[in-house]
């Protein structure tokens, strides 16, 4: 048997799905873990897909890695049961001359985006672990799949051609035909696989036939790799709680003609194939005969255009590179009485505010939409807003389309946030989507302004967007809180908004926090006004992410004992704001209670500081 030798005069047939098959059986926990409990299972699924016509048949370890398995505490068992899976494919193999395929699966990527990215490092770790396996048991090839991220594939690629020089096949998935998450074209991908030591480059998973088969009509037939296609039965869908595949596998038949004529060496299936559908694709082939010619159609490119800027002024991200910037959140009304949000918003913007921000649903309290309450500010009172956007209330399907939204509305000064847990809202049973963090949803809105989607698809128009993210200061370790700054900053953030401080000497240790660790982006400091000593116990004791120092507490309650908290609590906050004002230039006034006049007395504070500043040079 001689892999490379048979590639270059035929086409092969792989096998298909094997978790969607065992889900399909009622397993619905580690497929990779029965090749330890129900070897009988895995051996009868190989047989039948060899049984179907399938040249090639994978081994049962595409979640098989460290990093995965560790989701069942299973990670000690890396290395058992990628020996049992190889056993397995070679038991079920025996005397049919079936290739055997050592699968190693994506880890990032879209599979499941409520899973934190894993750190490349660890990555790399886990995947050298799982090599070892197979070149120490033997397998014929190494198929690399299911893989979205691009630099992810790339990375492993280097460290398996560094390693072996074991036949490999690299499969990319797309979310849209012929485009990768990352905007990149299908053939411009596989050509920088193909550089990095690919023997077959191909695609797999997401898609059914129809869109496989035109991404392939863009990919060029490649002098030093062949193609690979493993197709999904169909898009997916649930009925009564089960995700079900529905495909006749006489269409499937049609598309094993169709992949030769694209040039495809190796044809299999993946997400809801079974035996049946791999025996239609090698029925439905007129030849095993390779072509070596095919015409390849133009890609249709379409250019997000640059958007005429139609907002006049300064942005606020050049407002506070160059003087103090003022920035004043508003909490949404709880009921449909508006008034007073936007008597206070009306008043603050005459006093001279920067921007206006407004929350998204704070403390998991459900509040009028902060998006309707943005487009009336920019475009009914000329005000400009800076709108927070949560992961906590919105799928990666609604996210999308809110920053669309935005957009189109011209909001384009968007704080992205994790949000309070629903448990401390009115709703504790309410579910929280997070499918994104908060980093990756900088990174997600960030793409708007390259005009791609987050599946990589053009949008037609670049977005402006500039990004902020949050951070709490008031942490014991500043120095090792200051890294999420590094990689929210690495992700895309413009600048940072904090939680209020208490402390004025936590402004100069954030200072020299912020410069060991070389983070020059601007930041807007919180500070929120006192009304009461019980006011700012509640704070203090109930209100993740803040902070009061005993002094602070000791004030306000001595203060209130004689009848002045409330201008013992601007006392305070004036205090703050000199702090601050020494070491940054961003100030963000969070109104207690909508009471807006605290916020304006705050403000002009500020700005009689900018005077005095502007005048002493």
């Amino acid at each position: 048997m001689n892999l490379r030798k048979d590639l270059s005069e035929k086409v092969l047939i792989a096998d298909g799905a094997m978790g969607t098959l065992l889900y399909s059986y009622g397993v619905d926990r580690s497929f990779e873990e029965l090749n330890l409990s129900h070897p009988e299972d895995i051996v009868a699924i190989h047989k039948a897909y060899i049984g179907a016509g399938a040249d090639i048949i994978q081994t049962n370890t595409y979640g098989a890695n460290y990093i995965k398995l560790a989701r069942y505490g299973l990670e000690d068992e890396v290395k058992r049961i990628n020996q049992a899976a190889i056993r397995l494919a070679k038991e079920a193999a025996r005397g049919t001359g079936t290739y055997i395929f050592g699968t190693i699966g994506g880890i990032n990527g879209a599979v499941d985006a409520r899973l934190p990215a894993a750190p490349l490092e660890e990555i790399k770790r886990s995947f050298r672990e799982q090599l070892y396996c197979f070149l120490l048991d033997g397998v014929d090839a190494i198929l690399l799949e299911t893989y979205y991220d691009l630099d992810e594939l790339k990375t492993v690629l280097k460290i398996l051609r560094e390693t072996t020089d074991l036949p490999v096949v690299a499969n990319v998935s797309m979310h849209e035909s012929g485009i990768l998450q990352n905007g990149k074209k299908l053939p411009d991908a596989l050509e920088e696989l193909i550089a990095l030591g690919a023997d077959v480059v191909g695609i797999n998973c997401r898609l059914g036939p129809y869109h496989m088969a035109r991404a392939l009509e863009t990919v060029p037939l490649y002098d030093k790799a062949y193609l690979a296609v493993y197709p999904n039965a169909s898009l997916p869908e649930v009925q009564e709680g089960k995700v079900i595949y529905q495909s006749d596998t006489d269409y499937f038949e049609h598309y094993g003609e169709v992949f030769r004529q694209e040039g495809a060496r190796i044809i299999g299936g993946c997400c809801g194939t079974t035996p049946d559908h791999i025996r239609a694709l090698r029925k439905g082939l007129e030849s095993t005969k390779p072509v070596l010619e095919k015409e390849v159609r133009p890609i249709l490119e379409l250019v997000p255009e640059e958007v005429e800027d139609e907002e006049s002024g300064e942005r606020l991200l050049d407002k506070v590179k160059e003087r103090l910037t003022i920035l004043v959140e508003l909490d949404p009304p709880r009921t449909f009485d508006t008034s007073k949000f936007f008597e206070g918003a009306k008043a603050l913007d005459e006093a001279g505010v920067d921007a206006i921000t407004i929350s998204d649903n704070s403390l998991a309290t459900p509040r009028i939409s902060n998006m309707a309450l943005a487009s009336i500010l920019k475009h009914e009172y000329g005000i400009k807003p800076l709108i927070h956007l949560t992961t906590r209330d919105h799928n990666l399907v609604g996210m999308h389309s809110h920053v669309m939204g935005f957009h189109k509305l011209g909001l384009h000064d968007v704080l992205a946030i994790t949000g309070d847990p629903t448990k401390v809202g009115d709703f504790p049973g309410a579910s929280s989507v997070f499918d994104l963090r908060s980093v990756e949803l900088v990174q997600l809105i960030k793409k708007f302004n390259d005009g791609i989607s987050y599946t990589g698809k053009s949008l037609k128009e670049k977005a402006r967007f500039h990004v902020g993210a949050a951070f709490n200061p008031n942490v014991l370790n500043l120095e090792k809180a200051v890294r999420l700054i590094e990689r929210k900053v690495e992700y895309g953030a413009d600048y940072i908004i904090t939680q209020p401080i208490y402390d004025v000497n936590k402004a100069v240790l954030l200072k020299e926090a912020l410069q060991k660790a070389n983070i020059d982006v601007p930041l807007f400091i919180g500070v929120m006004p006192l009304l009461s000593s019980r006011n700012a116990e509640f704070l203090h004791n109930e209100v993740p992410g803040i902070r009061l120092t005993d002094e602070v507490r000791e004030r306000m309650r001595e203060a209130e004992e004689h009848g002045h908290a409330n201008e013992e609590g601007m006392a305070i906050a004036r205090e703050l704001v000199d702090a601050i004002c020494e070491h940054f230039q961003g100030i963000y006034i969070i109104t207690p209670f909508l009471r807006y006049d605290l916020s304006i007395e705050l403000a002009k504070y500020v700005q009689n500081k900018q005077q005095l500043q502007i005048a002493s040079k």
